[in-house]
């Protein structure tokens, strides 16, 4: 049986619960070792505030860098079926061919840097839908919040009847815009993704979904 994906517990740990948002969107729980959900909770929250407070500014690339490299080594030492892969910069965007949109077809899942209300966020994309994007954003709006900040606006449609996949549906537009607004991905030099697979469940060849940029 595959868990509900879960809700971030502060302001900062966006990184790590989208990481074991992707766990449990690629696996079973009897599936899921104590082992890997220790180490996402070690390497993760690695950074410090401009007062010095640890964790209070996240997770960081190099973390998000050394975890998807620990995955592969986990999973061939173990022979849990766990392929990573860590993208940067120009290789993070959307389109047809795109790596991010390869995962997705494939049944995999992406751990994406972007951008919410103006601040660094970790989202998990889940689907590629056409020309827009499932994903699942572990920080909790209401509906009257997400109404009240027009989140809609930004190309945005909130799910609330896929708690094991998603609750946004962003466009591909959207997260490819290079300036700062609700789930774009910002930055070309902010950019990074790491790409997660269950190898037994992996498709060989992308699945006929036609995306539209």
């Amino acid at each position: 049986m595959k868990n509900v994906l879960n809700y971030q517990s502060s302001e900062y740990d966006c990184g790590p619960v989208s990481l074991i948002n992707a766990l449990r969107f690629l696996f079973e729980r009897a599936e899921l070792s104590p082992d890997i959900l220790k180490a996402i909770s070690l390497y993760t929250l690695d950074t410090y505030n401009d007062d010095g407070e640890a964790g209070k500014h996240g997770t960081s690339r190099f973390a998000m860098q050394f975890l998807a490299n620990w995955f592969n080594q986990y999973g061939r030492s173990t022979k849990f079926p766990i392929v990573a892969q860590f993208i940067e910069n120009e290789q993070v965007f959307l389109s047809p061919t795109s790596a991010v949109t390869v995962c997705l077809q494939q049944g995999g899942a992406a751990v994406v840097h972007c951008f919410l209300g103006g601040d660094p966020h970790y989202v998990l994309l889940t689907a590629a839908l056409g020309d827009r994007v499932g994903l699942f954003d572990p920080y909790y709006v209401s509906r009257e919040d997400f109404e009240a900040e027009n989140v809609a606006a930004c190309g945005v449609e909130l799910v609330e009847d896929r708690p094991r996949a998603m609750n946004r549906i962003v466009r591909a537009s959207t997260l490819n815009r290079t300036d700062i607004i609700h789930y774009s991905m910002g930055p070309v030099n902010t950019r990074e993704a790491m790409l997660i697979y269950n190898r037994r469940t992996r498709q060989t060849e992308a699945n006929a979904v036609e995306y539209v940029i």
